[in-house]
C-alpha cells in the first residue's frame, strides 16, 4: 500500500468528515467545523491518503490540523486522528513529523496539544516524539474526561513536508 502525505483542500471535506466519524467516538467536528478549518481558519490540515488501487473504501487514513495565532510562536495541534484500520502501522508518527515540520516552516518555536488522559496510545506517541506534560485540564472533554496539555519545543526551521 502506498500512502501519500499532502495538505488538505476543500475537496477533502466529505472524506475528512467520514474519517472524523470513524476515528472518534465523541468530541467530533461537524461538517461545518471542518469546512471552516479548511477554508477560513488560520490553520493547516494535512492528510495521509491511500493510493487509489487499495481495496479499502477509506481514502484518507489520517489527518492533523494545526492552528496558528498571529503574534504567537506557539502552534496548536488542534485535531489528530488515524483511521482505526490503519493504526499501529507508524502512520501517526509520520503524520506528526510532517505537522511539526509545517509548524516550523510557519515560524513556530513550540507545538502544543491536548490529549485525553485515557488515550494511552496517543500519550505514548506524543511522549516518544518529545512532548512533555504541561498542565492538567479537568473535565476537558464533553464526556467529562480530563486532558493533559502537552508541549514540545521545535528545533530550528526545517523544510516543510
Amino acid at each position: 500500500m502506498t500512502v501519500q502525505l499532502r495538505r488538505a483542500t476543500g475537496h477533502d471535506l466529505d472524506a475528512l468528515y467520514r474519517l472524523e466519524e470513524s476515528a472518534f467516538s465523541g468530541d467530533r467536528f461537524s461538517r461545518r467545523q471542518l469546512w471552516h478549518l479548511l477554508n477560513r481558519a488560520h490553520a493547516e490540515t494535512w492528510v495521509l491518503e491511500r493510493d487509489a488501487e487499495a481495496l479499502s473504501p477509506a481514502r484518507l487514513l489520517g489527518y492533523g490540523t494545526l492552528l496558528f495565532r498571529h503574534g504567537s510562536d506557539r502552534a496548536r495541534l488542534y485535531s489528530f486522528g488515524i483511521h482505526p484500520d490503519a493504526r499501529g502501522a507508524g502512520l501517526g508518527r509520520r503524520l506528526l513529523e510532517a505537522l511539526e515540520a509545517a509548524a516550523r516552516a510557519r515560524g513556530s518555536a513550540r507545538l502544543g496539544l491536548e490529549v485525553r488522559v485515557d488515550n494511552r496510545v496517543a500519550l505514548a506517541l506524543y511522549r516518544r516524539m518529545g512532548f512533555r506534560l504541561e498542565r492538567w485540564l479537568p473535565e476537558y472533554y464533553e464526556d467529562g474526561c480530563a486532558a493533559w496539555q502537552m508541549v514540545k519545543a521545535l528545533e530550528a526551521a526545517a523544510a516543510a513536508p
